[in-house]
């Protein structure tokens, strides 16, 4: 049996994901999934929180191409291709920004690398590999040829630390990438908070993850904190997403996903 045939055999986080944000990269058994999880909680805190964070996405990545100079990303647990991706928005301000995709479903891989142009492909990446070995990812012949670590990288782990169990250590697995990053690199990190989500939506959220390829773990606000040890968090620090450099169309916030970008000095 196939990698992708044991991804289709579970509804996979990312595939949902795609789903929420009413994209076509997806399977029957990952609607299915959503659906129900829509069904137990509701779209303000499926969709709206899901379309919140891939604004911050973007601001984060435009921000840091266009304010910061930031030419190279690593995009961690990216998911399937939508719109507005890393490497489209980067590219309006830095034309040649390099760009390494991640993602532990190797559906991923497939279907992005369809979807890049010919141009895209000279300076763009996407690996199938898992968060959880990021020497593995930080190693991989194909990041090495696009990323050059002697400079600035922005790292991002965009709504992906949720799906990491305590017992995984996820401090370390931050602690791997910031040692391989240059001075100047920025981390961009979001995550789902138990601050402002009760304990029923959590169980319901948790119970709905159960059969996925991974778990959905909540966090409180001092714990996601933590994972920026080692960087220096910029303003306005880590809050709602929505609120993280809110543009005339932002602000507002269903307050579940909480994100900051940090700077290593």
């Amino acid at each position: 049996m196939s990698e992708e045939d044991v991804a289709l055999g579970r509804p996979s986080p990312a595939r949902m994901y795609d789903y929420f944000l009413h994209g076509d990269n997806n399977f029957e058994i990952d609607r299915a999934a959503a659906e129900q999880v829509i069904a137990k909680v509701g779209e303000s805190l499926t969709r709206d929180v899901v379309w919140e964070n891939r604004d911050f996405l973007g601001r984060v990545v435009r921000h840091l191409a266009e304010d910061r100079g930031i030419s190279q990303f690593i995009d961690v647990g990216a998911g399937l291709p939508s719109q507005e991706n890393t490497h489209q928005v980067a590219r309006r301000s830095v034309p040649d920004a390099r760009v390494v995709y991640v993602d532990s479903d190797p559906i991923v891989a497939a279907q992005g690398a369809s979807l890049l142009s010919e141009e895209d492909r000279k300076i763009t990446r996407i690996l199938t590999a898992d968060l959880r070995d990021p020497q593995a990812i930080l190693d991989h012949p194909e990041t090495r040829e696009v990323i050059d670590f002697s400079k600035p990288v922005a790292v991002l782990l965009i709504a992906v630390f949720h799906f990491i169990r305590d017992s995984e250590r996820p401090g370390d697995l931050v602690a791997a990438f910031r040692e391989r990053m240059a001075p100047g690199s920025y981390l961009a990190l979001s995550h789902l908070s138990t601050h402002d989500s009760p304990p029923e939506e959590r169980a319901k959220m948790e119970d709905s993850y159960k059969n996925a390829t991974a778990p959905m773990v909540f966090r409180d606000l001092p714990d996601i904190e933590a994972l920026f040890a080692g960087f220096t968090l910029t303003e306005p620090g880590l809050v709602p997403v929505g609120r993280w450099h809110p543009g005339a169309e932002h602000g507002e916030t269903v307050r579940r996903m909480y994100g900051g970008v940090a700077r290593l000095s």
